[in-house]
């Protein structure tokens, strides 16, 4: 399978699916780990993707989103975005109904 399929098959698998450097217990930036507390906050389970373990994905992911950066939050498929987005998102309380929802489907 080619590495742009497997994206998609992640995304239509998991209605919520990040993208980081290194994992929810032990992120390995510190844009992966604020972004993951403020996952963690909404209190629902979502997969993830080390992508430092998988630098096929890693490169492909940036061309699949257009999105330059890491990590990438991924709900129902649709790109919300990184760090910044995620953390203002958390801030405003749109990502924790964001989350509620997509788990809810």
């Amino acid at each position: 399978m080619d590495v742009i399929e497997t994206i998609k098959q992640q995304l239509s698998q998991n209605p919520i699916i990040l993208y980081m450097k290194g994992s929810p217990n032990a992120p390995q930036c510190g844009f992966s780990a604020r972004t993951v507390q403020a996952l963690m906050a909404c209190g629902e389970k979502f997969a993830y993707v080390n992508i430092l373990e998988h630098p096929e994905i890693r490169e492909s992911l940036k061309t699949y989103s257009n999105w330059p950066t890491f990590p990438q939050l991924y709900v129902r498929g649709e790109l919300v975005g990184g760090c910044d987005i995620v953390t203002e998102m958390y801030e405003k309380g749109e990502l924790q109904s964001l989350v509620k929802d997509a788990v809810a489907q």
